[in-house]
């Protein structure tokens, strides 16, 4: 008889499956989940499927799901699925801050109506020397947009016990790009798990990629109390992912975009030239007296610009810049 179980890692065509305390290899009975038509791979970590004999029968119909857009396969590219958070995890320095790459991941989280929170590791490193001095200023703004943040040191253990208790009982995924302490984060919060971690690439001031597929953990960090709710109970989860140096988003149009990033979305439509408004060289735009005005930080005004030329197809920015 098929059982259901939980996809918790996958690497080409083979998945690992927990049914009960047992974890399963398993492939897909014909290659072919017709649920999952249109994606790049098939399957993700936190997907609930039907399996017998070591086959992948069917998939459970999703809570919601994390995807980017993939530019080799064309397709969205599963991350997640079933999730109730998503951590854009950043660093100040080694790698460089990139607010433009947590952008497009809070774009992306919108667009999938999953919450997401900005997680700051290596917070040790502010106001060193090397460190951009702008880099608390733009935490600051996304809190003041409404994203939490979260400011924490895997190296130092500042900031643990604060991020144990926000994803508390939850399941997150974290995304990030390579070399901002994701699997260093992942060692903090299940010391017994063995997982690598990386130096970063002095050269280009980059991460080396330590962790090579999605995979699916357990937190047990039962003993950190939720002074709001004491007698909360659940299991914490986390998909570690794979560093991430371009986030394209997916299903998301360049006209749609402004609907996506939550300061913006409440002007849409209200340009003196309507939905037509470019909110580049029209008078009359609300945007851009938003941004005049600070209620817009400049730095979102030039990300959206790039993020919605890039969508539309008329010019590639890196989400590095």
């Amino acid at each position: 008889m098929p059982v259901k179980g939980l996809v918790i890692r996958f690497s080409r065509n083979h998945f690992t499956v927990r049914v009960g305390n047992e974890e399963l290899q398993c492939g897909i009975k014909g290659k072919i989940l017709k649920e999952a038509k249109g994606y790049y791979n098939p399957l993700a970590p936190g997907d609930l499927v039907e399996v017998e004999n070591g086959q992948i029968l069917a998939l459970e119909k999703r809570r919601n799901e994390f995807a980017r857009f993939n530019q080799k396969g064309q397709a969205p590219q599963l991350l997640a699925a079933n999730v109730d958070l998503v951590l854009c995890v950043t660093s100040p320095a080694f790698p460089p801050f990139r607010p433009r790459f947590l952008d497009r991941i809070l774009i992306q989280a919108d667009a999938a109506e999953i919450p997401a929170a900005v997680v700051c590791n290596k917070y040790d490193l502010i106001g060193s020397r090397g460190v951009d001095s702008d880099v608390e200023e733009r935490l600051s703004d996304f809190e003041r947009i409404g994203c939490p943040v979260v400011r924490v040191s895997a190296s130092t253990g500042e900031g643990l016990d604060d991020f144990r208790r926000f994803i508390r009982g939850k399941f997150s995924v974290l995304i990030g790009q390579s070399g901002v302490g994701k699997s260093s984060l992942v060692k903090a919060l299940v010391p017994d798990i063995q997982i690598r971690t990386g130096a970063i690439n002095e050269k280009f001031n980059r991460g080396n990629h330590t962790t090579t597929q999605s995979v699916l953990l357990d937190v047990p960090i039962h003993d950190v109390p939720i002074h709001d709710d004491p007698g909360h109970v659940g299991i914490t989860r986390i998909i570690d992912t794979p560093g991430i140096r371009r986030f394209v988003p997916s299903g998301v149009q360049g006209e749609d975009l402004i609907l996506y990033m939550r300061e913006f979305a409440s002007l849409a439509g209200k340009c003196d030239f309507g939905l037509s408004c470019s909110h580049q060289n029209e008078s009359g735009c609300k945007v851009k007296e938003a941004v005049v005005a600070g209620h817009i930080h400049g730095d979102r005004y030039e990300s959206f610009l790039r993020i919605r030329q890039d969508l539309s197809g008329s010019q590639v920015y890196p989400d590095y810049d």
